[in-house]
This record gives C-alpha cells, structure tokens and sequence, in this order.
C-alpha cells in the first residue's frame, strides 16, 4: 500500500522551474510598464506575455520575446524605440534577458484599462498586515503581498 501525500508538498516541485522566471519576469514588466514606456504610451500600449525559445546548442543562451498589444499607428512609433526599450526593460532584470519585442496589432478604439486607485487601509488593518509579513524577508516579495493585502483587506 501506498502512503498519501498532501498535493500541496508535490506542486512546488513540479511548477518551480516551469513558472519562477517567466511570471515573475512578466510581473516586473507590468511593474514597471510606466518606466519601461513612459506615461503617454503606457496608457496605449498593453504588455500580454513572454515568449521562450530553448536554445539549439547548450553554448546558446535562451530567446524571450515580450509581446506587446498596440494600435497600428502607435506600433509603427514603437518599433522606431524597440532598442530603448529593450535596453529598459534589460535594466530593470539587470541582464539581457529579453532578446526581442514584438507588437500584437489591436483595433485602435479598444481602450486599455488604467490601474484603480489605491484603497485606503483603517489603522486596525493596517497594523494586522504589517504584523503578518513581519516574517517576509525578501523586500519584492513583501511589497507585492502587502499590496495584494491593502486590496483584500479594503474589499
């Protein structure tokens, strides 16, 4: 007979090398979207995913192309500062990582949606929060808890 085990012990095995990188990466992305494009195109321009290519030989380092959804008439003023804009997302993971941007064509009336406005926490929650990811050492990680907290515990 064999014994059960909790699925909660085996899925951090098996998804770790397939999801740390690729979200987290398009994570920082979306992070940072204001930064990496600048105000004006951030609002028109959309990150949707990034795609990996293994390399062929093992010398060969991995290829990740950022997907990027635009109208047409904003793609065309993009391409132009495909460089500037790979070398600011390479910044921000500190390594040449994304290799290429390409730009999904979308239907120019489609608006994309702006961040909501942050909720205000009462002093109580706050105070609850900030006691729960006392124990978090990683800053990155804390902060994205504490804003996924703020919006939990506002709701």
């Amino acid at each position: 007979m064999c014994a059960l085990k909790l699925i909660s012990n085996a899925v951090p095995k098996v998804t770790d090398k397939t999801f740390k990188r690729k979200y987290i990466a398009l994570g920082r992305v979306v992070t940072h979207w204001e930064d990496i494009m600048g105000e004006k195109m951030a609002q028109v321009a959309q990150p949707l995913k990034i795609r990996y290519r293994k390399p062929k030989r093992k010398s060969d380092k991995a290829e990740a192309t950022l997907e990027v959804a635009v109208s047409s008439a904003q793609a065309s003023l993009l391409i132009m500062q495909k460089g500037i804009l790979l070398e600011k997302i390479n910044h921000i993971f500190g390594e040449q990582w994304i290799t290429d941007i390409k730009f999904i064509h979308n239907p120019a009336n489609i608006e994309f949606k702006a961040p909501k406005a942050e909720k205000i926490l009462p002093e109580d929650k706050k105070t609850v929060l900030k006691h729960m990811l006392d124990v978090v050492e990683d800053a990155e990680i804390k902060e994205r808890l504490a804003r996924m907290g703020k919006s939990v515990l506002s709701e």
